[in-house]
């Protein structure tokens, strides 16, 4: 039983009660996860050499198949939750299942500790021990409150943010997931379940290292993941040997041209004082530079309030630019003012001895990093370091007169309010293009309708609207026409402008031509970017780049976008070869089993630009040739599954401190080694003698790798495809031959708990550890494999989602005195043929489920129809009065343990070796492969007895309802009742021709049926005919996609004989029914037509006259005349039925 947690108001998680079920598993669980470890169960291992000599290696994975598969391997700053679960799940059920099917499987798991996170929370941990004490003793709560740092507005978010529509951009949700409230570092922690007196040892960065690891493994051993774990190791220079292995891939990418350095944006942290990458982020994962065109508006005249406040700060002679940023400098020849904030503050800053910048402190402070206020080689580290002459808010400077360049105004614009300007986009400045932008043209519009109360002089806001962009939807002032298209009525009709926005930026960008300057005729796509090249060269304009949203480091640090010289990886249009070779993998040599996936690798490929692969601060490995920088987190973790194939034989600790089999030092470990290992080079005397290592363990290393990989699966979640899953593709094309390039990769969607996203303020979180305590390792298994995707669990089908009975199946009990004895005949019975076909049918059709990683579909044959299948045969062959056969019983037991052993292997090895006796784990036993087809005529002989059974109770339990409610009823339920069943030994004449239309129509290579050619045919019947034809034509194509045999479908017959299935039906429904009499009649072909009354119809009203015969159940023999209509409306198949009282 399970109810609401009623400890915690705002928990969605659920507090158990009457757990001995589940406790009982659980106890089961330990037993079986014990044995699996101890004995080395999934501990993998090439075929020896004796049996693989003189083969290739693929000749090797042929003879003997392999299946390597594996998840991202988890970042050590805490436990695992219930999303790394779903994805885990994927990898677990994948090689359960190859397991079964005789392949050798290696599922390993290593731990990443690359990067930012462990280090900056380590050094806010230095920092709470130092103001709070080594317990934390100091901190007053009260004192502290909420304690959100003050400061600038913070930047928008991506969903704020237009970004410019011709770049593809992640859209990702699980940046929101990752904010919390708690302010210091050693509450977090608290919050992870680590006792306070121990929180202050994390100050070291390399604890985490040792604290974090060990749990992992056991959370994954609790719930019975098939994991080798000789293979872990943790990433940076903590491990030597793994440091060896990424330097050596650092070192050819770089000789191989792929690791260049050069300047360029990126997201960049003031306090670290070095990138900000994706990994490296508390908020803001998928946040990219968005480039700008800062034009340079100078000031001609200043408004009476500016010119007082600048007064004696700034030289006469200064050049004062007001700097707008645009995505659309194409447009700048229709600029006709310029718009501030007239609430927000701006300031003036210095440039130059006589150049100076009127801009948001946002802004400038984005600008301190590409080169506008310092150098790249002194960067600020704190805001208050601009070099600020004086502050304003925008309404001080409306009315100040400039000179906008490539404006037809040549005599100046003026600077205007609008009020829809945001302080935390762009540098706070808009000039106004109002023939192209909606905003700018609504916005006008309104300045000169209202002059007077928004303080300006309404010629201002009227200068000449010049067509600058021809389009074919919208003419040559595009601005305009959507206005009144939409009926704008004002600036603050803000839905219908973004709207707008949108549609005029696209058909401009994309269909526009030029009507003025110098690329007058060019396409806008063609002349964007000239017109920016030619304005920047003309010093009217620079370059400029912001966060496209808010980007907080896990040092707490609101990042910018810095313009400066770094190490990175030429992914994109910078080497198109190794682009497009990646490419056409994902499109020819990559299963990613969705839609999504595929279009999210060749979207994500065509946007992908260079990456900054090294930086200054954090946690990882030197990068060999600039030892100064680190490898960054998703640059050291692109290849990691090459070094799973052999980490166990170099090491057999986490850390590299203990050797592994072969008894190799990490100083051995030499570039030239890993060439020969991953099969770029060949093996010589020169590299065993200059290494140190024999040539049998160099050979055996490669062995390996050559049998391990290609990775067969990576499965991971679908928010790392813009980065880590496409770089983990770029640089296995770049190091490794084509045969080793990954085979497939699953992408999954965020986990929804409970219908929504896990966070802990709201209570709807769940780590594995937790789920596992709660509910037993097998009920989440079940709850993961019944998830969808995107992936949703709900814990209350974990409480039910054992269906698995904790001790010996009631069935199974030799002194169940339902049971025949295991030595009757059980292949002459009718409902013993029944069940075993469902048992055959269910395991064919669970691997197939299987085979296509449909674990859903797979759980619902394995489990839950198994158990339907056994619960129609209990209940059939006890209404027959024979019971179930002790032989299929067992068979039964048997196979479901099998099939469903991927899924849920702890109950299943129970039954296996507990119930059934076997002396080995069902952990290595093989998939039931000997299993039969199924018969069809079996086939159709269940689904028949089940739709019959099922349309005859459903009936009789509708009147039950009517006469429940005082409704007229047929006849009455509660008495003694009869029911008649007829059914047809031939079918209708009218039904040939259409037999002879699918027949013809039917192609016996393909198993389809060509639906435009039948459909068209029905489609000139036209009316009734059509209307009686279409549900026939229907069965027949569903017959033959079953599998039935066409000669059988197309000739009239059924795949089994309907009276005797009926007869056998009988004794059941009479248990199910209640009924005190059961008749099956044959009605006669014409019904043996009488006239009745000179009128053909039916019963006693007149007409023809139906008869037949009594051939099953009571009154076998007996001559049955005037039969209802409906009598004649039984076709062979598709009987008809009807209740009536008897005395």
């Amino acid at each position: 039983m399970a109810t609401t947690n009623g400890l915690d108001p705002q928990a969605k998680t659920l507090k158990l009660e009457n757990t001995e079920k589940r406790d009982t598993l659980i106890a089961i669980e330990k037993k079986y996860q014990k044995s699996w470890q101890d004995g080395g169960v999934f501990n993998a291992t090439p075929p020896p050499s004796s049996d693989t000599r003189g083969l290739s290696p693929e000749e090797i994975r042929k003879k003997h198949p392999k299946y390597y598969a594996i998840f991202a391997y988890p970042y050590m700053n805490g436990t695992l939750h219930a999303g790394h679960s779903f994805t885990i799940s994927k990898v677990e059920f994948t090689s359960g299942f190859a397991r079964m099917e005789g392949k050798r499987v290696l599922f390993p798991v290593g731990y990443h500790c690359t990067g930012m996170p462990i280090k900056a929370c380590a050094d806010k941990l230095t920092d709470d021990v130092r103001k709070f004490g080594q317990n934390f003793e100091k901190y007053d709560e009260e004192e502290e409150g909420s304690g959100l740092p003050d400061g600038q507005p913070p930047a928008p978010t991506p969903a704020q943010t237009k970004e410019d529509i011709t770049k593809f951009t992640s859209k990702k949700s699980k940046a929101n997931a990752k904010t919390t409230k708690m302010k210091y570092q050693f509450q977090i922690m608290r919050a992870l379940g680590i006792p306070n007196e121990e929180i202050h040892k994390f100050a070291d960065a390399h604890y985490w290292l040792k604290y974090f690891p060990p749990i992992c493994q056991q959370d994954l051993n609790n719930i019975g993941a098939r994991i080798d774990w000789r293979r872990k190791f943790v990433t940076t220079d903590a491990n030597p040997y793994y440091d060896a292995f990424v330097r050596w891939q650092m070192n050819r990418l770089h000789e191989l041209n792929k690791v260049q350095y050069g300047v360029r944006y990126t997201i960049y942290s003031p306090k670290d004082g070095q990138p900000c990458m994706d990994h490296d982020r508390t908020e803001g994962e998928g946040v990219a530079p968005q480039d700008y065109t800062a034009l340079k508006l100078k000031v001609q005249e200043w408004a009476p309030k500016a010119q007082e406040k600048i007064k004696g700060k700034i030289p006469e002679t200064a050049n004062v630019y007001f700097v707008p940023a645009t995505l659309r400098p194409e447009t700048m020849y229709g600029q006709t003012c310029c718009f501030v904030g007239p609430k927000i503050t701006y300031g003036l800053f210095k440039v130059s001895e006589n150049d100076y910048y009127f801009v948001t402190k946002r802004a400038a402070w984005n600008m301190a990093f590409q080169g506008t206020f310092f150098n790249s080689d002194k960067f600020p580290k704190d805001i208050s370091e601009l070099p600020l002459i004086v502050e304003m808010v925008g309404s001080d400077v409306v009315g100040t007169l400039v000179k906008a360049p490539l404006s037809i105004h040549t005599s100046g614009i003026r600077v205007l309010p609008m009020e829809s300007v945001l302080a935390t986009k762009g540098t706070g400045v808009v000039t106004s293009v109002p023939s192209d932008s909606p905003d700018d043209y609504a916005t006008v519009m309104d300045l000169a309708k209202k002059a007077e109360y928004y303080g300006i002089q309404k010629e201002w806001a009227q200068l000449e609207i010049l067509p600058v962009i021809q389009t074919p939807s919208y003419g040559n002032i595009t601005a305009k026409f959507l206005v009144e298209k939409m009926k704008i009525n004002s600036p603050k009709d803000a839905k219908q402008l973004a709207e707008a926005k949108d549609l005029a930026y696209k058909e401009g960008y994309y269909k526009g031509t030029m009507l003025v300057g110098d690329y007058k005729g060019q396409s806008v796509e063609s002349a964007k970017p000239k017109v920016k090249e030619a304005l920047i060269k003309a010093g009217e304009a620079f370059e400029y780049a912001e966060p496209n949203g808010l980007v907080i480091s896990r040092s707490a640090d609101e990042c910018v976008t810095a313009y400066l010289g770094q190490w990175f990886l030429n992914y994109g249009e910078n080497d198109p070869h190794w682009r497009n070779t990646v490419l056409d993998h994902v499109k020819t040599g990559l299963e990613t089993y969705s839609g999504e996936t595929q279009n999210g690798f060749e979207k994500n490929l065509d946007w992908l630009n260079r990456w900054a692969c090294a930086r200054t601060y954090g946690l990882g490995s030197k990068l060999p040739w600039d030892p100064k920088f680190l490898v960054e987190s998703l640059s050291d973790s692109t290849i990691y599954m090459a070094y799973y194939t052999i980490s166990y034989l170099l090491h057999s600790d986490l850390f590299g401190k203990e050797p592994g089999e072969l008894s190799i030092k990490p100083s051995q470990m030499t570039d030239e080694v890993w060439d020969y290992i991953f099969c770029r080079t060949t093996l010589t005397s020169e590299l065993s003698s200059s290494s140190g290592i024999s040539k049998e363990d160099l050979e055996r290393m490669r062995a390996e790798f050559e049998y391990w990989y290609p990775l067969d699966m990576n499965s991971s979640g679908k928010d790392l495809i813009p980065n880590h899953l496409t770089f983990f593709l770029y640089i296995h094309c770049a190091l490794f031959p084509p045969e080793y390039w990954p085979r497939s990769v699953r992408a999954n969607g965020h986990l929804l708990l409970n219908g929504d996203k896990m966070s802990k303020s709201t209570g709807n979180f769940l780590t594995l550890s937790d789920a596992v305590k709660k509910y037993g390792a097998d009920a989440c298994r079940i709850a993961l494999a019944d998830a969808d995707n995107p992936p949703h669990v709900h814990p209350q089908r974990m409480v039910r989602g054992s269906p698995l009975p904790p001790g010996l199946p009631p069935i199974a009990n030799a002194a169940n005195t339902n049971l025949r004895p295991a030595d009757a005949p059980s292949d002459t019975n009718f409902w013993d043929l029944l069940f075993t076909n469902d048992l055959r049918h269910l395991v064919h059709e669970s691997h197939t489920h299987y085979s296509g990683l449909n674990f859903k579909a797979a759980l619902k044959s394995c489990l839950y129809d198994f158990t339907s299948a056994r619960d129609f045969y209990r209940e059939a062959t006890t209404a027959a009065g024979i019971g179930m056969h002790a032989g299929l019983v067992r068979k039964y037991i048997e196979l479901q343990a099998l099939v469903l052993t991927p899924i849920a292997p702890h109950w299943c090895d129970h039954i296996w070796q507990s119930v059934l006796r076997h002396g080995t784990t069902i952990q290595n036993a093989l998939w039931p492969t000997a299993t039969p087809l199924p018969n069809p005529s079996l086939s159709a002989a269940r689904e028949y007895v089940r739709a019959t059974s099922s349309s005859i109770t459903s009936a009789e339990a509708a009147q039950q309802k009517r006469q429940a409610k005082g409704k007229t009823t047929s006849f009455n339920p509660k008495s003694p009742k009869k029911l008649t069943i007829y059914y047809a030994a031939a079918y209708p004449a009218w039904q040939d021709e259409y037999i002879d239309l699918v027949s013809k129509n039917f192609n016996t290579l393909t198993l389809s049926v060509d639906d435009k050619t039948v459909g068209e045919t029905l489609k000139k019947k036209g009316g009734k005919e059509m209307k009686r034809a279409m549900p026939f034509v229907q069965g027949l194509k569903k017959r033959l996609y079953a599998g039935e045999d066409a000669a059988s479908v197309f000739e009239r017959k059924l795949p089994f004989t309907e009276v005797k299935v009926l007869g056998q039906m009988v004794k059941g429904l009479k248990r199910t029914t209640g009924c005190k009499v059961i008749e099956v009649v044959e009605v006669e072909e014409g019904g043996g037509a009488v006239e009745v009354g000179g009128a053909k119809g039916g019963g006693a009203e007149g007409g023809q006259e139906k008869k037949g015969k009594v051939v099953a159940g009571d009154g076998e023999g007996e001559v049955r005349s005037g039969l209802p209509a409906l009598a004649g409306n039984a076709v062979p198949g598709s009987p008809g039925f009807n209740f009536e009282n008897v005395g």
